[in-house]
Protein backbone atom coordinates (compact mmCIF):
# COMPACT_ATOMS: atom_id res chain seq x y z
CA UNK A 1 0.00 0.00 0.00
CA UNK A 2 1.55 3.24 -0.83
CA UNK A 3 2.53 5.88 1.55
CA UNK A 4 0.92 9.23 1.27
CA UNK A 5 1.82 12.57 2.69
CA UNK A 6 -0.14 15.39 4.14
CA UNK A 7 1.57 17.63 1.18
CA UNK A 8 1.02 15.29 -1.47
CA UNK A 9 -2.51 14.86 -0.10
CA UNK A 10 -3.06 18.50 -0.88
CA UNK A 11 -1.59 18.59 -4.04
CA UNK A 12 -3.54 15.08 -5.45
CA UNK A 13 -6.72 16.48 -4.30
CA UNK A 14 -6.25 20.32 -6.13
CA UNK A 15 -5.03 17.91 -9.26
CA UNK A 16 -7.85 15.65 -9.44
CA UNK A 17 -10.78 18.51 -8.69
CA UNK A 18 -8.56 20.61 -11.83
CA UNK A 19 -9.24 17.79 -13.73
CA UNK A 20 -12.80 16.74 -13.07
CA UNK A 21 -13.87 20.55 -13.32
CA UNK A 22 -12.41 23.12 -15.74
CA UNK A 23 -14.05 25.76 -13.69
CA UNK A 24 -11.63 25.41 -10.98
CA UNK A 25 -8.20 27.14 -10.83
CA UNK A 26 -5.37 28.50 -8.45
CA UNK A 27 -3.41 31.82 -7.77
CA UNK A 28 -1.76 33.05 -5.07
CA UNK A 29 2.01 34.08 -4.67
CA UNK A 30 5.09 32.36 -5.53
CA UNK A 31 2.74 28.99 -6.66
CA UNK A 32 4.35 28.48 -9.74
CA UNK A 33 7.59 27.63 -7.82
CA UNK A 34 5.21 25.16 -5.54
CA UNK A 35 7.16 26.77 -2.56
CA UNK A 36 4.48 24.28 -0.13
CA UNK A 37 4.13 21.69 -2.49
CA UNK A 38 0.61 22.19 -3.35
CA UNK A 39 0.94 22.89 -6.87
CA UNK A 40 3.50 21.42 -8.32
CA UNK A 41 3.48 20.26 -11.74
CA UNK A 42 -0.12 21.88 -12.18
CA UNK A 43 1.82 24.53 -14.47
CA UNK A 44 2.41 22.37 -17.12
CA UNK A 45 -0.84 20.51 -16.71
CA UNK A 46 -3.00 23.38 -16.58
CA UNK A 47 -0.55 26.94 -17.66
CA UNK A 48 -4.23 28.30 -18.21
CA UNK A 49 -5.22 27.85 -14.72
CA UNK A 50 -2.28 29.01 -12.84
CA UNK A 51 -2.19 32.14 -11.65
CA UNK A 52 1.00 33.93 -10.17
CA UNK A 53 -0.20 36.77 -8.54
CA UNK A 54 1.39 40.15 -7.53
CA UNK A 55 2.18 41.29 -3.68
CA UNK A 56 -1.34 42.37 -2.90
CA UNK A 57 -3.50 39.92 -0.89
CA UNK A 58 -6.28 42.63 -1.17
CA UNK A 59 -6.58 42.64 -4.55
CA UNK A 60 -6.14 39.16 -5.83
CA UNK A 61 -8.52 38.01 -2.62
CA UNK A 62 -10.95 40.66 -4.38
CA UNK A 63 -10.40 38.87 -7.84
CA UNK A 64 -11.17 35.46 -6.49
CA UNK A 65 -14.71 36.85 -4.89
CA UNK A 66 -15.65 38.22 -8.07
CA UNK A 67 -14.32 35.21 -10.32
CA UNK A 68 -16.23 32.95 -7.92
CA UNK A 69 -19.30 35.13 -8.30
CA UNK A 70 -18.84 34.63 -11.78
CA UNK A 71 -19.25 30.97 -11.86
CA UNK A 72 -15.67 30.02 -11.09
CA UNK A 73 -14.05 27.85 -8.17
CA UNK A 74 -10.84 29.39 -7.05
CA UNK A 75 -8.48 28.40 -4.75
CA UNK A 76 -6.23 30.84 -3.10
CA UNK A 77 -2.87 29.78 -1.61
CA UNK A 78 -1.48 31.98 1.11
CA UNK A 79 2.19 31.58 1.84
CA UNK A 80 1.67 32.27 5.83
CA UNK A 81 -1.04 32.61 7.70
CA UNK A 82 -1.02 35.90 9.33
CA UNK A 83 -1.45 37.09 5.34
CA UNK A 84 -5.09 35.80 6.27
CA UNK A 85 -5.74 39.07 8.26
CA UNK A 86 -4.88 41.19 5.49
CA UNK A 87 -8.07 40.28 4.07
CA UNK A 88 -10.29 39.62 6.51
CA UNK A 89 -12.83 41.78 5.59
CA UNK A 90 -12.58 40.30 1.79
CA UNK A 91 -13.15 37.24 3.38
CA UNK A 92 -15.85 37.25 6.41
CA UNK A 93 -17.87 40.29 5.20
CA UNK A 94 -17.50 40.04 1.30
CA UNK A 95 -17.08 37.03 0.00
CA UNK A 96 -18.60 35.11 3.19
CA UNK A 97 -21.99 37.30 3.49
CA UNK A 98 -22.88 37.75 -0.44
CA UNK A 99 -25.09 34.80 -0.82
CA UNK A 100 -27.09 35.80 2.16
CA UNK A 101 -27.69 39.38 1.36
CA UNK A 102 -28.86 37.80 -2.59
CA UNK A 103 -31.16 35.84 -1.24
CA UNK A 104 -29.62 32.76 -2.37
CA UNK A 105 -28.74 33.96 -5.94
CA UNK A 106 -25.15 34.82 -5.86
CA UNK A 107 -22.64 32.02 -4.32
CA UNK A 108 -19.18 32.54 -4.00
CA UNK A 109 -17.40 28.87 -4.21
CA UNK A 110 -14.08 30.34 -2.75
CA UNK A 111 -11.35 27.99 -1.07
CA UNK A 112 -8.59 29.47 0.80
CA UNK A 113 -5.67 27.20 1.45
CA UNK A 114 -2.87 27.50 4.59
CA UNK A 115 -0.51 24.93 3.75
CA UNK A 116 1.30 25.47 6.91
CA UNK A 117 -0.04 27.35 9.96
CA UNK A 118 1.13 27.13 13.68
CA UNK A 119 4.51 27.87 14.92
CA UNK A 120 7.71 27.62 12.56
CA UNK A 121 10.58 27.52 15.01
CA UNK A 122 13.07 30.67 14.76
CA UNK A 123 10.36 32.16 12.10
CA UNK A 124 9.48 35.14 14.09
CA UNK A 125 6.28 36.52 15.35
CA UNK A 126 4.64 36.87 12.31
CA UNK A 127 4.93 33.87 10.58
CA UNK A 128 3.88 31.93 13.33
CA UNK A 129 0.27 32.57 13.89
CA UNK A 130 -2.82 30.09 14.19
CA UNK A 131 -6.15 32.52 13.61
CA UNK A 132 -8.55 29.87 12.82
CA UNK A 133 -10.77 30.36 15.33
CA UNK A 134 -10.90 34.40 14.12
CA UNK A 135 -13.04 32.72 10.80
CA UNK A 136 -14.80 30.14 12.87
CA UNK A 137 -16.24 33.11 15.04
CA UNK A 138 -17.13 34.80 12.14
CA UNK A 139 -19.35 32.11 10.62
CA UNK A 140 -16.75 31.11 7.49
CA UNK A 141 -16.70 27.75 7.21
CA UNK A 142 -13.53 26.33 8.42
CA UNK A 143 -11.55 23.11 8.27
CA UNK A 144 -8.50 22.19 9.85
CA UNK A 145 -7.22 18.26 8.62
CA UNK A 146 -5.04 16.39 11.32
CA UNK A 147 -4.09 13.67 8.35
CA UNK A 148 -3.47 12.90 4.89
CA UNK A 149 -6.38 11.41 4.27
CA UNK A 150 -8.49 14.43 5.89
CA UNK A 151 -6.53 16.77 4.08
CA UNK A 152 -7.20 15.09 0.78
CA UNK A 153 -10.90 14.87 1.95
CA UNK A 154 -11.75 18.07 3.64
CA UNK A 155 -9.88 20.27 0.65
CA UNK A 156 -12.08 18.01 -2.34
CA UNK A 157 -14.90 19.19 -0.11
CA UNK A 158 -13.68 22.45 0.44
CA UNK A 159 -13.59 23.30 -3.12
CA UNK A 160 -16.55 21.31 -4.04
CA UNK A 161 -18.61 23.92 -1.69
CA UNK A 162 -20.66 26.65 -2.75
CA UNK A 163 -19.63 29.04 0.15
CA UNK A 164 -16.10 30.26 0.91
CA UNK A 165 -14.23 27.91 2.98
CA UNK A 166 -10.81 28.44 4.75
CA UNK A 167 -8.72 25.14 5.05
CA UNK A 168 -5.78 25.68 7.80
CA UNK A 169 -2.86 22.90 7.41
CA UNK A 170 -0.75 22.95 10.65
CA UNK A 171 2.72 22.78 10.35
CA UNK A 172 3.41 20.36 12.14
CA UNK A 173 1.15 18.01 9.79
CA UNK A 174 2.87 18.71 6.90
CA UNK A 175 5.10 15.54 7.10
CA UNK A 176 2.94 12.99 8.35
CA UNK A 177 2.56 10.42 6.21
CA UNK A 178 -0.24 7.31 6.23
CA UNK A 179 -0.78 4.00 4.46
CA UNK A 180 -3.07 4.51 1.97
CA UNK A 181 -5.31 3.26 -0.77
CA UNK A 182 -5.64 5.57 -3.63
CA UNK A 183 -8.92 4.49 -4.74
CA UNK A 184 -10.21 5.16 -1.17
CA UNK A 185 -9.80 8.51 -1.25
CA UNK A 186 -13.03 10.41 -1.30
CA UNK A 187 -14.33 13.45 -0.55
CA UNK A 188 -15.29 14.35 3.70
CA UNK A 189 -17.99 16.22 4.62
CA UNK A 190 -17.84 19.35 6.46
CA UNK A 191 -18.91 19.73 9.87
CA UNK A 192 -18.48 15.82 10.29
CA UNK A 193 -15.76 14.57 13.50
CA UNK A 194 -14.60 10.99 14.01
CA UNK A 195 -12.73 9.47 17.24
CA UNK A 196 -9.76 8.96 16.75
CA UNK A 197 -9.16 6.53 19.60
CA UNK A 198 -12.20 4.89 21.71
CA UNK A 199 -12.54 5.45 25.46
CA UNK A 200 -14.27 5.25 28.34
CA UNK A 201 -12.70 7.79 30.92
CA UNK A 202 -12.46 11.11 29.21
CA UNK A 203 -12.63 12.75 25.88
CA UNK A 204 -10.04 14.88 24.71
CA UNK A 205 -11.03 16.93 21.43
CA UNK A 206 -8.02 17.85 19.99
CA UNK A 207 -7.49 20.55 17.47
CA UNK A 208 -5.48 19.72 13.71
CA UNK A 209 -1.49 18.42 14.54
CA UNK A 210 -2.70 17.78 18.45
CA UNK A 211 -4.27 15.28 17.70
CA UNK A 212 -1.43 13.95 17.62
CA UNK A 213 0.21 14.31 20.29
CA UNK A 214 -3.37 13.46 22.16
CA UNK A 215 -2.84 10.05 20.67
CA UNK A 216 0.51 9.49 21.90
CA UNK A 217 -0.76 10.98 25.18
CA UNK A 218 -3.94 8.51 25.36
CA UNK A 219 -1.35 5.84 24.59
CA UNK A 220 1.08 6.66 27.33
CA UNK A 221 -1.79 7.00 29.95
CA UNK A 222 -3.96 3.74 28.65
CA UNK A 223 -2.41 1.29 31.84
CA UNK A 224 -4.57 4.21 34.18
CA UNK A 225 -6.49 5.91 32.45
CA UNK A 226 -9.02 5.37 29.26
CA UNK A 227 -8.61 8.32 26.69
CA UNK A 228 -10.94 9.01 23.65
CA UNK A 229 -9.34 11.56 21.05
CA UNK A 230 -12.36 13.12 19.17
CA UNK A 231 -11.33 15.32 15.83
CA UNK A 232 -14.07 17.67 14.92
CA UNK A 233 -12.19 18.21 11.59
CA UNK A 234 -14.30 21.25 11.17
CA UNK A 235 -14.43 24.04 13.19
CA UNK A 236 -17.28 25.73 11.63
CA UNK A 237 -19.53 23.43 11.12
CA UNK A 238 -18.75 21.86 14.40
CA UNK A 239 -20.08 18.43 15.02
CA UNK A 240 -21.51 19.26 18.47
CA UNK A 241 -23.33 15.65 18.07
CA UNK A 242 -20.23 13.94 17.18
CA UNK A 243 -19.10 15.54 20.71
CA UNK A 244 -21.87 14.80 22.53
CA UNK A 245 -22.24 11.16 21.65
CA UNK A 246 -18.72 11.09 22.84
CA UNK A 247 -19.18 12.73 26.25
CA UNK A 248 -22.05 10.67 26.81
CA UNK A 249 -19.38 7.80 27.03
CA UNK A 250 -17.36 9.32 29.03
CA UNK A 251 -18.67 11.85 31.09
CA UNK A 252 -15.22 13.93 31.27
CA UNK A 253 -14.01 16.57 28.38
CA UNK A 254 -10.74 18.35 27.72
CA UNK A 255 -9.53 20.46 24.79
CA UNK A 256 -6.33 20.28 23.40
CA UNK A 257 -5.96 23.71 21.42
CA UNK A 258 -3.30 25.46 19.82
CA UNK A 259 -5.30 28.27 19.65
CA UNK A 260 -4.96 31.49 22.72
CA UNK A 261 -6.59 30.87 25.45
CA UNK A 262 -8.84 33.77 25.69
CA UNK A 263 -11.70 33.73 22.96
CA UNK A 264 -10.11 30.56 21.98
CA UNK A 265 -11.75 27.42 20.16
CA UNK A 266 -11.12 25.51 23.72
CA UNK A 267 -13.32 28.72 25.24
CA UNK A 268 -16.34 28.00 23.04
CA UNK A 269 -16.17 24.16 23.12
CA UNK A 270 -16.00 23.98 27.16
CA UNK A 271 -18.97 26.71 27.24
CA UNK A 272 -20.88 24.95 25.45
CA UNK A 273 -20.61 21.73 26.79
CA UNK A 274 -21.13 23.25 30.44
CA UNK A 275 -24.49 24.04 28.66
CA UNK A 276 -25.27 21.60 26.91
CA UNK A 277 -23.65 18.19 27.95
CA UNK A 278 -23.47 15.61 30.72
CA UNK A 279 -20.88 15.95 32.66
CA UNK A 280 -19.67 14.76 35.64
CA UNK A 281 -16.45 16.57 36.17
CA UNK A 282 -15.76 20.44 35.51
CA UNK A 283 -14.16 20.33 31.95
CA UNK A 284 -10.37 21.80 31.40
CA UNK A 285 -8.46 22.97 28.20
CA UNK A 286 -4.79 23.32 26.99
CA UNK A 287 -4.33 25.95 24.70
CA UNK A 288 -1.44 29.04 23.83
CA UNK A 289 -1.60 31.57 27.19
CA UNK A 290 -3.60 34.44 27.06
CA UNK A 291 -2.97 36.31 23.62
CA UNK A 292 -0.06 34.86 23.52
CA UNK A 293 2.21 36.04 20.23
CA UNK A 294 5.51 34.38 19.42
CA UNK A 295 8.92 35.22 21.35
CA UNK A 296 10.72 37.04 18.13
CA UNK A 297 13.43 34.66 17.19
CA UNK A 298 13.35 32.63 19.94
CA UNK A 299 12.67 29.41 19.45
CA UNK A 300 13.29 28.13 23.04
CA UNK A 301 11.14 30.96 24.18
CA UNK A 302 8.53 30.49 21.42
CA UNK A 303 8.04 26.90 22.25
CA UNK A 304 7.45 27.54 25.96
CA UNK A 305 3.79 28.97 24.88
CA UNK A 306 3.07 26.13 22.90
CA UNK A 307 0.58 23.78 24.28
CA UNK A 308 2.73 20.75 25.37
CA UNK A 309 1.59 17.09 26.00
CA UNK A 310 3.02 16.97 29.76
CA UNK A 311 0.23 20.03 29.76
CA UNK A 312 -2.42 17.59 28.46
CA UNK A 313 -1.32 14.95 30.97
CA UNK A 314 -2.17 16.97 33.98
CA UNK A 315 -5.27 18.28 32.42
CA UNK A 316 -6.29 14.47 31.95
CA UNK A 317 -5.30 13.38 35.32
CA UNK A 318 -6.98 16.26 36.88
CA UNK A 319 -9.99 16.14 35.41
CA UNK A 320 -10.35 12.14 35.91
CA UNK A 321 -9.39 12.74 39.69
CA UNK A 322 -11.98 15.64 40.18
Amino acid sequence: MPKLSYAKALSRALTDEMERDPDVFVLGEDIKFALNNVTTGLLDRFPDRVLETPLSEQGFTNFATGAAMGGKRPVVEYQIPFLLLLVLEQIANQANKFRLMSGGQVTVPVTYLLPGTGWRPGWGAQHSDQPYGVFAHLGVKTVIPATPTDAYGLFLSAIRDDDPVVVFCPMPALAMREDVSYVDLAPIPLGVGRVCRSGTDVTVLAVGHLVHEALAVAGELADDVSVEVFDPRSLHPFDWAGLAASVERTGRLVVFDDGNRFCGVGAEVLATAAEELRLVAPPKRVTRPDAAVVVGCAPELDLAVQPSRAQLVAAIQAVVKS
